[in-house]
């Protein structure tokens, strides 16, 4: 895949991940020449830089799971608000942009806000994480404490829990404890390849009207 990153430019190819050994403060250089724009991804750990392009069908992905939890939530009567991308930063530690985040327990305190200031706001109640080149890992998060990780990689979804210092993988999510969200998505994912994304969120509704 073709890559080329240089003090002036940089080009991804759909689908390639490149990891660079950098310092904060390249991490922070690299951002500024992105600006903006929405590709390449940029992560920062442990002295490493990583970039990625993602796919077409990440971003499809992403847009399907992230409307499955705006109408499971909608249908619970919870508040929330959401975010895509943002980026999380904690100086000279880490550096990630989620794919989605919801805030649902701790939305007030960021409500209106059009900056966060991680380590003072709190960080995001889940996160969805779409992993399609290996980019993706739950433990990016855990600098953050972020309660949720739902990753879905390999057409499945796993649900991750912070349990003390690590994530544990679940089979329920603590936001939607009688649900099956795994199943939901699923269905909703094969609907919007079948039909399309309208099509597959209309009829969660109607499935979950119909259960009340």
């Amino acid at each position: 895949m073709f890559a080329v990153v240089t003090p002036n430019t940089i080009h991804l190819s759909p689908g390639a991940v490149v990891r660079l050994l950098g310092s904060w403060q390249d991490y922070q250089a690299l951002n500024e020449q992105l600006g903006d724009r929405s590709s390449p991804r940029i992560k920062y750990r442990d002295g490493e830089i990583l970039l990625m392009a993602p796919l077409p069908e990440h971003g499809r992905k992403v847009s399907v799971i992230a409307d499955v939890v705006k109408v499971l939530l909608d249908h619970l009567g919870r508040e929330y608000e959401a975010f895509t991308p943002i980026p999380m930063e904690l100086p000279q530690e880490s550096g990630i942009e989620p794919d989605y985040c919801f805030y649902i327990e701790n939305w007030e305190a960021i409500a209106g806000k059009d900056r966060i200031n991680w380590g003072v706001d709190p960080s995001p109640d889940l996160v969805v994480e779409i992993d399609i080149t290996s980019y993706t890992d739950v433990n990016d998060y855990l600098p953050y404490r972020v309660p949720e990780v739902w990753l879905f990689s390999k057409n499945q979804l796993m649900i991750y829990r912070l349990q003390g210092d690590r994530y544990t993988v679940e089979t329920s999510s603590r936001y939607f404890p009688n649900i099956n969200v795994s199943e939901i998505v699923t269905e909703c994912l094969q609907i919007a390849y079948e039909r399309n994304t309208s099509t597959a969120i209309r009829e969660l509704r109607r499935k979950l009207a119909s259960e009340n």
